[in-house]
C-alpha cells in the first residue's frame, strides 16, 4: 500500500528534523529507496519495512559487505525493536551513523556490531569468530587457528586497558581514540570511503 503523497511529505519531514546527518533532498531519496526495497521484498512485513535477505542484498551491493556474520550483527543493531524488520526510520537513522557518523556514533555502532551476544564485552571468542571468517586462509601447512589465536592475543594486548581478558566499552573506545585504525579491527562493518 504506497503512501500518500502527504504521508509521504510528513515522513520525510519528521525523518529530516530527527536524523543529524541528512539533508531533506538526502532524505527523500532514502524514503523513496527504502519504498523500493520494500515492493522488491514482497515479505511479511510488506509496506512496513523489509526483511535479512533484502537488507544482506542491498549492503552487498551498495557497499561490498559479503562477511555472513558481520552482514547478520549490522541487521541487528539497524533492527533496533528487533522484530525482524527493517523500518523506514531505523533504515534513515542507522543509514545516517553508517554514511556519516561521528566517530563516538561510529565506535558505539562497531561495538555494537563485534560484540556478538550483546552482553556489553567483545570476548576472546567472539574475536575468535570475526577474525576467523575475515581472514584469508594461508598455507595449506599452517594451522589457520592458531594464527587467529595469535591475532586474538595481540588486539587484547593493545585494547584491553584493564586487562581483564575481554574488551569493554571503555576498552574499545581508548583504543580507537588512540588509534583511529582500530575501529574496524575485527571484520569490516561500515561502508568503504566511495
Amino acid at each position: 500500500a504506497a503512501m500518500s503523497r502527504k504521508g509521504v511529505k510528513l515522513l520525510v519531514d519528521s525523518l529530516t528534523r530527527s536524523s543529524k546527518h541528512f539533508n531533506k533532498s538526502e532524505v527523500e531519496c532514502l524514503v523513496s529507496l527504502f519504498d523500493t526495497l520494500v515492493a522488491k521484498a514482497s515479505s511479511d512485513f510488506a509496506g512496513v519495512g523489509f526483511n535479512r535477505v533484502v537488507f544482506r542484498d542491498v549492503l552487498h551491493s551498495a557497499f561490498g559487505m559479503t562477511d555472513d556474520v558481520v552482514l547478520d550483527r549490522v541487521f541487528s543493531v539497524f533492527d533496533r525493536d528487533n522484530d525482524g524488520c527493517i523500518t523506514v526510520m531505523e533504515w534513515v537513522e542507522s543509514l545516517g551513523v553508517l554514511l556519516r557518523g561521528t566517530l563516538e556514533e561510529k565506535i558505539k555502532y562497531c561495538f555494537q556490531v563485534y560484540d556478538l551476544n550483546g552482553d556489553g564485552y567483545i570476548s576472546r571468542e567472539e574475536m575468535f569468530q570475526m577474525l576467523k571468517n575475515s581472514l584469508l586462509i594461508q598455507s595449506a601447512d599452517e594451522e589457520p587457528d592458531e594464527g587467529v589465536k595469535d591475532l586474538v592475543e595481540i588486539a587484547l594486548k593493545k585494547m584491553d586497558h584493564d586487562h581483564d581478558g575481554k574488551l569493554s566499552f571503555t576498552d574499545f573506545e581508548k583504543a580507537v581514540r588512540d588509534e583511529n585504525l582500530l575501529l574496524e579491527a575485527f571484520g569490516p562493518c561500515l561502508p568503504d570511503i566511495k
